[in-house]
């Protein structure tokens, strides 16, 4: 039995004329739980106080604010106005609003199986004992750093403008009448979508690390009955690598959708041409801080919250049916 921080047991002796005797033996545990004094909990406190007051500050209050507002007809000028879910119903008759979501969408489920599938390649690549493997994995990852920073969105825009990089590559080689890709409806969002592909650093070294993971002895094994290397990609690499895509999946799936840098310098700020780039956050700030709508914006901000954490809670749901944990 325990007794503050011992372990006692009762041990029996041989049997002997009389009844039997039992001999106690105890034994330290190696640490001891003893609740702090109060100078030692408020000590704690006293540091975690900055922490406590960012989180409200910072993160809740911004958050409930926005809830209320969502609520309300407020310019920054006045005092918020109650108009109960207007704004809601607002969205459903508003154009823009749902050329947004088009294009937010399109640009999700595009950029990101082609994203991940690019850095899954490179990591197989390196970890084959490709010489320099610092320096590549350094190399590499780089993007993930710069994409979605000012200078690469504006680097981006000259690239793949009317007299861009691109155009003059493509013209010295006697291809004519190239069109400025950031600048025509139907090439400017794919121009994102390489740039958001482009940032594959971050999720090959993360795929990288998995692959180093895995125990050579399976592949050894596989071979030994006769698997080549597709069979032993899709029976080992895949199955064992199935978390780590999961994260990869979850993780650039919630970025893609806070895209809003790249949109804004490629187009202005006004998600043309054509409102072929209007991301959805482009157009939530455009309401909030263009026309000084905050009541509609915060509303566009919530239900971008609701998207994302349905299709995040839908990606959870439906691992369970592809994703291998080791144990299952």
């Amino acid at each position: 039995m325990r007794c503050a921080g011992l372990l006692v047991t009762e041990e029996p002796q041989a049997p002997s004329e009389g009844p039997p005797v039992t001999t106690r033996r105890t034994r330290r545990w190696p640490f001891r739980l003893n609740r702090p004094s109060l100078g030692e909990s408020k000590v704690a406190y006293l540091f975690l106080t900055p922490w406590f007051l960012g989180l409200l500050l910072i993160t809740l209050g911004p958050i409930l604010a926005s809830a209320y507002l969502s609520f309300t007809d407020y310019s920054l000028i006045g005092a918020p106005e109650w108009i109960g879910g207007d704004n809601y119903e607002r969205m459903l008759s508003d154009p823009r609003f749902f050329q947004a979501l088009k294009v937010t969408f399109t640009y999700v489920f595009v950029s990101v199986p082609l994203q991940l599938a690019f850095a899954l390649v490179l990591a197989l690549v390196l970890d084959k004992g490709v010489r320099g493997l610092a320096f590549y994995r350094s190399a590499y990852y780089l993007p993930s750093l710069l994409g979605a920073s000012v200078a690469v969105a504006i680097l981006w825009r000259q690239i793949f403008g009317s007299n861009g990089l691109i155009n003059t590559a493509l013209g010295s080689i006697g291809i004519e009448g190239l069109p400025g890709w950031v600048s025509t409806p139907d090439y400017a969002l794919g121009t994102l979508i390489v740039l958001n592909v482009w940032t594959f650093g971050a999720p090959m070294v993360i795929f990288l690390a998995g692959l180093r993971q895995i125990p050579r002895m399976y592949y050894e094994a596989a071979a030994v009955d006769g698997a080549g290397r597709f069979r032993q990609f899709f029976t080992i690499t895949l199955p064992l690598l199935s978390p780590i895509i999961f994260f990869n999946l979850v993780l650039q799936t919630i970025s893609a959708f806070q895209t809003f840098t790249q949109s804004f310098i490629v187009s202005g700020g006004t998600g043309g041409p054509a409102d072929s780039t209007l991301f959805y956050t482009l157009y939530l700030y455009q309401r909030g801080f263009g026309n000084f709508d905050m009541g509609y914006a915060s509303a566009l901000a919530w239900v971008l919250l609701l998207i994302v954490g349905g299709l995040t809670a839908v990606n959870f749901l439906a691992s369970k049916y592809w994703v291998f944990y080791g144990d299952d």
